[in-house]
């Protein structure tokens, strides 16, 4: 399979992998109700807006190098030196459909670990 992700995709197959993509954002406000539930009361907004911080941050940065690094063209068979940022705007919708689902992982692993760490780091 090429690097570029250039496979030849059903709209049944898109759908499917946005509706899995769909179900891991909703793991956001899953965890978000775990963490604010783990936590002190005063401390449940500020909780939630992390959440949302982690979110954006996480997103942006994939979208800006992370993507580009797993699934561009390969250089010298190391990391991906395609796909990154503006690049991803004129690639397929398979494409940006794979992007929309690896962002969510790569968001929602960002939100466990902060979680993790909730109310037992100083700020």
């Amino acid at each position: 399979m090429p690097a570029t992700l250039d496979l030849h995709s059903s709209l049944l197959d898109t759908l499917w992998v946005l509706w899995a993509a769909a179900l891991v954002f909703v793991m956001q406000a899953g965890f978000l109700c775990l963490e604010a539930g783990t936590t002190r009361t005063k401390n449940a907004i500020n909780v939630a807006m992390k959440n949302v911080a982690d979110f954006a941050i996480a997103v942006s940065v994939f979208w800006f190098i992370g993507f580009g690094i797993m699934f561009g063209d390969s250089y010298q068979s190391l990391v991906g030196s395609t796909l990154f940022g503006w690049q991803l705007e004129a690639s397929s919708s398979w494409v940006i459909t794979v992007f929309i689902f690896q962002a969510m992982f790569c968001a929602t692993s960002a939100t466990i670990v902060s979680g993790a760490v909730a109310e037992r780091m100083p700020l």
